[in-house]
């Protein structure tokens, strides 16, 4: 198991994120303890797009955490950044692969399909990310898992599972009891009046949560 897919798995998407403000936020998740950042933005504009994730990579190799782009496989490797997440709609995962090479961290959305995520762990997928869990502000027409889908997949899977969609620090518990290894976050922390205690605060769950040891191989 990949033991970097673990904990705040921070979503800086420019969409909620002021294009200004980014760098900034995400400094602030990482100095809040997040364990990954993806920078996610679907505009057309490659010039600033290159530049903002530049921009990203430095400051995670600065607090030496990986950088992950949201679906432009083309973008990540270009920036020479630590992996791409890929959607149902995006470059096949063994085509990002061939691309990004055997070392990238390469995720992928399964929504609520467990069938989905065995054939993607199948395919040499690094982790798997379900959901949404709860009601989202960021993506509200999300397809719905649930926690018994969760469970069902940590009984099925050795790679990392991801849960996204709603997480608050309150209920964050609760994907994590059943077997979420990291949980991804938008608008629960970049929209929070201070995005580094918030930060800290979702990570304090995974300290708090008695779980298995992972897998090894």
């Amino acid at each position: 198991m990949n033991e970097l897919i673990r904990g705040l798995y921070a979503i800086a998407d420019t969409h909620l994120l002021p294009h200004q403000d980014l760098g900034n936020a995400v400094a602030l998740a990482l100095l809040g303890g997040a364990s990954l950042i993806q920078y996610r933005d679907k505009g057309q504009e490659v010039k600033r797009r290159y530049q903002e994730a530049k921009s990203l990579q430095q400051i995670c190799r600065q607090h030496h955490v990986p950088l992950i782009i949201n679906d432009d496989t083309l973008l990540a490797a270009e920036i020479g950044a630590d992996g791409v997440h890929l959607g149902r709609d995006d470059l096949a995962l063994s085509s990002a692969r061939q691309i990004l090479g055997a070392d990238a961290i390469i995720g992928v959305s399964c929504y609520n399909e467990l069938a989905r995520a065995i054939a993607a762990e199948q395919a040499g997928a690094d982790y798997v990310a379900f959901g949404r869990f709860f009601p989202s502000e960021t993506k509200p027409e999300a397809i719905q898992a649930s926690l018994e889908l969760l469970r069902e997949a940590r009984k099925r899977l050795k790679l990392p599972i991801v849960a996204i969609g709603g997480i608050t620090t309150e209920n964050a518990s609760q994907v994590i009891e059943a077997g979420a290894n990291a949980v991804a976050i938008i608008g629960g922390l970049f929209k929070s009046q201070d995005i580094r205690a918030t930060a800290a605060a979702y990570q304090q769950r995974f300290l708090s949560q008695h779980l298995p040891a992972p897998h090894s191989f």
